[in-house]
């Protein structure tokens, strides 16, 4: 190729790709104050995840695969929900937690938005 077949200005001839406007954080909030405001809902907390290290020992905070929130729903039942962005998956450990959750007479699922709050819990 030479010099005067270089385009430099290609990359602003490419297609945008749209931003991601509700991000995993944003859609966290709405999901919590979704289920806080939720008549079926006792309570729902965050739960925090990770790992680090302080001085020579490593500490974990949750386990994999735990949900994001996590609660009790008025009649007593276990809440564990997954929140992700609009394109989020959740991981195999993830999908394996909830389901145990439902599987035990618990309430588990993913929401990306507070409408899927509403539809996880309208027969509740």
């Amino acid at each position: 190729m030479k010099p005067s077949e270089i385009d430099l200005f290609e990359s602003l001839n490419a297609p945008v790709k749209p931003p991601n406007l509700k991000l995993e954080a944003g859609a966290l909030i709405e999901v919590l104050r979704a289920l806080k405001s939720h008549s079926c809902v006792a309570w729902c907390e965050r739960q925090n995840t990770g790992a680090m290290r302080i001085g020579k020992r490593f500490i974990r905070f949750g386990w994999p695969g735990c949900s994001d929130l996590i609660g009790q729903m008025q009649d007593g039942r276990f809440l564990a929900v997954e929140v992700k962005a609009p394109a989020g998956k959740p991981t195999a450990e993830q999908t394996a937690f909830l389901s145990q959750i439902n599987s035990n007479g618990g309430v588990g699922f993913v929401a990306r938005n507070c409408a899927d709050v509403f539809r996880a819990l309208q027969n509740d």
